[in-house]
């Protein structure tokens, strides 16, 4: 893995566009340009950053919290918290992830199908 800045770094310092939906002291949340649902919602810890959701609980699991705190709020806010809606964060290449920079996506408004019975 480069040392190079990822795209959510670039983001948070406001040096590429992005449409920016909520925002708070430690998460900032915008609109995937490739977006898989009708609401699909990216949220990163704008503080330490790590590379993936294992990284993130052993070094800062605060971050977490604040996280989910911030989709909460954002859902509660947008109504999604009475429709319903999907977290999901990939980890590593085979579990799909392509931004080393840990993420968490909310999908919502589409048939998201279930998992089990």
């Amino acid at each position: 893995m480069s040392n190079e800045e990822s795209i959510f770094e670039k983001i948070l310092k406001k040096e590429i566009p992005a449409d920016i939906v909520f925002e708070n002291e430690n998460v900032m949340a915008f609109k995937d340009i490739a977006p898989q649902a009708k609401t699909h919602i990216l949220f990163i810890h704008k503080l330490k950053k790590t590379k993936n959701i294992s990284e993130m609980v052993k070094e800062t699991p605060h971050q977490v919290l604040e996280t989910f705190e911030a989709i909460a709020e954002y859902a509660s806010q947008t109504g999604l918290d009475k429709s319903g809606y999907r977290i999901v964060t990939n980890q590593g290449v085979s579990g799909g992830q392509s931004v080393f920079y840990t993420h968490f996506h909310l999908l919502a408004d589409t048939s998201l199908g279930r998992f089990g019975n």
